[in-house]
C-alpha cells in the first residue's frame, strides 16, 4: 500500500535539487503562504504548490492528502462563519468578514501542508538526512530521528488496518456515525498499537546500535551533497517570493 510521503522516482529537475533547497523551497512557500494577505497571493501559492506537482509526477500524492483536508477545511470555514460576527451580513449568521476569514483559514491550511507533502514525495529520505548532516550541520541524530518517524507512518498505518480488521471480524463496527462510540471503540486498537510501537521502536534502536549509530559523523556518507549553481539560483527564488508575497 503507497502512501503519500514515500518516494516518487522521476528526472525532473526538482528531483535533482539538493535536498537541503528542496527544503528551503518548501519552507519559503509555507512562510509566503502564512504572510499572505490577499486572495491572489494564496491562490497564487496553491497553484505553484500544485504545479510543481504535477511536473514532478506527484500529483496523486497531493490529491491523496486533500482528499483528507477538504472535509477538515470545510469544517474550519463553518465554525469561522459561526464565530465571527464583524462585517456587513449576508444571510442568517454568515457576515462578510466571516467569508473572508474562513476562505482565507482553508487556503492557508491547504497551503501549509501541501508542499512539505511534495518535497518528501520527490526527495529519498537517507538523501534528506544526509544533506541536512553534510549542508546544514545538523547532528546525526536529530535527522535519524526526523526521517526514522517518517518511515514508520506507514507501516503504523498497517499495523492500525490489520487491527482494526482483526477487531471487525470479531464483530466491531467502526463505520457507526456516532462520535463519541466510535471513540471508545478506539482504545481497543490504540492499545495493542502502542505495544507494537515500541517493540519496533526498541528492535530499531538495538539494530542502529550494532550498525555503529554513535560513530557517525558528517564524512560518513558516501555520497556528497554540494550545493550546485541551479541550487542557489532556486534558493534566490524562494527569498525573492517571500519577499513579493510580504510586500502585498
Amino acid at each position: 500500500m503507497r502512501n503519500i510521503i514515500d518516494y516518487v522516482p522521476g528526472s525532473s529537475l526538482l528531483h535533482r535539487l539538493n535536498p537541503v533547497t528542496k527544503l528551503a523551497m518548501a519552507a519559503a512557500i509555507i512562510i509566503a503562504t502564512l504572510l499572505a494577505q490577499s486572495w491572489t497571493a494564496l491562490v497564487g501559492l496553491l497553484l505553484i504548490t500544485l504545479g510543481l506537482s504535477v511536473y514532478a509526477g506527484a500529483f496523486s500524492r497531493l490529491a491523496s492528502l486533500l482528499k483528507v483536508l477538504v472535509p477538515v477545511a470545510v469544517l474550519m470555514f463553518v465554525l469561522q462563519l459561526a464565530f465571527v460576527r464583524s462585517g456587513d451580513a449576508v444571510a442568517l449568521f454568515i457576515t462578510t468578514d466571516g467569508l473572508q476569514t474562513g476562505g482565507k483559514a482553508c487556503l492557508r491550511l491547504v497551503g501549509v501542508a501541501l508542499p512539505l507533502v511534495l518535497m518528501l514525495a520527490v526527495t529519498k529520505l537517507n538523501d534528506l538526512a544526509n544533506a541536512c548532516v553534510e549542508v546544514l550541520h545538523i547532528p546525526y541524530k536529530y535527522a535519524f530521528t526526523f526521517t526514522t518517524a517518517l518511515r514508520f507512518v506507514p507501516v503504523f498505518t498497517q499495523e492500525m488496518n490489520a487491527i482494526m480488521e482483526a477487531q471487525t471480524a470479531r464483530g466491531v463496527q467502526f463505520d457507526t456515525r456516532n462520535p463519541f462510540k466510535k471513540m471508545s471503540l478506539m482504545l481497543p486498537v490504540c492499545i495493542p498499537l502502542l505495544v507494537t510501537s515500541v517493540g519496533k521502536t526498541d528492535a530499531t534502536a538495538l539494530a542502529a546500535e550494532q550498525r555503529g549509530f554513535y560513530l557517525r559523523t558528517r564524512a560518513s556518507s558516501y555520497k556528497r551533497y554540494p550545493l550546485r549553481g541551479i541550487d542557489i539560483a532556486a534558493l534566490a527564488l524562494c527569498v525573492a517570493l517571500v519577499a513579493c508575497v510580504a510586500a502585498l
